[in-house]
């Protein structure tokens, strides 16, 4: 009997130290910045505008070519889903949009609310591309 405890207990320490298979809410808040960074060095070293864009369940970068904006498609800027069950909540906007300019400046802030479960972060995203987050 105290074996079957025994085995009961380790099984459920076990069972809450599994981690998410989505991974946590702060690993897309890490990859969204970096991404962000990689799009304000990628403006400055090309001289070219890069755009961030931010859906409620995606987000992705365009560059400016030949006077049309193009979607990025490969790399570290490529497109790319939130999360499985991560939103972000936009208020009533379906989309929201920054540009980096040749120096590395954003044409706007962004500010969003990150949702999964009983969780939400608030990011923003200043005009020098620092992405910082808090409750």
């Amino acid at each position: 009997m105290v074996v079957i405890v025994i085995v009961g207990l380790l099984s459920g320490a076990v069972v809450l130290t599994m981690a998410d298979p989505r991974g946590r809410i702060a690993d897309d808040i890490d990859r969204f910045a970096g991404r962000t960074r990689a799009a304000r060095d990628s403006a400055i070293v090309s001289g070219k505008p890069v755009a961030l864009w931010v859906s409620p369940t995606a987000y992705g970068f365009e560059r400016r070519e030949n006077g049309a904006w193009q979607a990025v498609t490969d790399g570290p800027l490529a497109t790319r889903d939130w999360a499985e069950e991560t939103r972000a909540r936009l208020g009533s906007a379906t989309q929201v949009r920054a540009v980096f300019d040749s120096i590395g400046r954003a044409d706007q802030t962004l500010r969003f609310t990150l949702e999964r479960g009983g969780s939400a972060v608030t990011l923003r995203m200043d005009l020098d591309g620092k992405v910082t987050s808090g409750g």
